[in-house]
């Protein structure tokens, strides 16, 4: 019998179709945590235009991905755990999701309610490390994203030199995977030089935006350029450490 005569061109379709289905790995889904300060946050809309990275990084990822922003506003390693932010952040982990934790804004300025001394942001980090590890999913410390600050040479500051550096430490010490957002953000504000630097951040003229009618001048938080090239960043580390992430990227031509 000719079966070539029997089989309709669908059939052999549907069944090449099923075929590669079968065939192609199984992906389990995955959350993503995002744990930190208003340099991460979703943003109200009356704050606009002012981006945390947190925002872009949504979608980044295929459908295996849910991005789950858990950054506050004005929040330290020590406020996010006092106000009880943490743990329903453990109580939902599952095995093979990540915790991003980007902290030190806050923690490192004395005369702000959310300050946190060196010993006290070491422990936290290493609570939210051990913690994330407990449910067998996986903790990523970044440093703190770069503040626009430079000096009369034209050179970017380091305005989280010591907080920066125990993220660094405590990523060394436990062997936890390290994003130096710090860094990799001073490069880039460095490359774009002091005056277009400005174009990343919060900078409105008087009467340029409605929700800001006097104006702002802001060189800590992003606007949605800004927030996109940090996110940008954060991406590029997360394929430079071939991360299983890595492999969920959306792959765009």
């Amino acid at each position: 019998m000719n079966w070539s005569n029997k089989v309709s061109p669908g059939a052999v379709l549907l069944y090449a179709v099923l075929l590669m289905a079968f065939s192609m790995p199984f992906k389990k889904r995955i959350t993503v945590y995002l744990i930190g300060d208003s340099t991460m946050s979703m943003k109200q809309e009356k704050a606009y235009p002012e981006t945390g990275w947190g925002m872009p990084f949504v979608y980044f990822f295929d459908s295996t991905v849910t991005v789950d922003n858990r950054a506050q506003n004005g929040r330290s390693t020590r406020t996010f755990l006092e106000e009880k932010r943490w743990q329903p952040v453990v109580d939902a982990l599952q095995e093979g999701d990540y915790v991003f934790v980007q902290f030190g804004h806050n923690d490192e300025v004395s005369t702000k309610k959310s300050y946190t001394t060196e010993e006290e942001f070491k422990t936290n980090l290493v609570k939210y490390v051990t913690e994330t590890r407990h449910k067998k999913a996986i903790p990523v410390l970044l440093t703190p994203v770069a503040r626009r600050k430079f000096d009369d040479a034209g050179k970017i500051e380091d305005t989280h030199e010591v907080y920066a550096e125990i993220v660094r430490k405590v990523a060394n010490e436990y062997h936890v995977l390290l994003i130096d957002l710090d860094r990799k953000s001073q490069a880039l504000l460095q490359e774009l030089g002091e005056e277009r630097s400005k174009l990343l951040f919060l900078h409105l003229a008087k009467g340029e935006h409605p929700n800001y009618p006097e104006g702002k001048e802001d060189n800590t938080h992003f606007n949605e350029l800004g927030a996109r090239l940090m996110a940008q960043i954060v991406l590029a580390e997360i394929k430079t450490l071939k991360l299983e992430l890595a492999e969920r990227i959306v792959r765009r031509n």
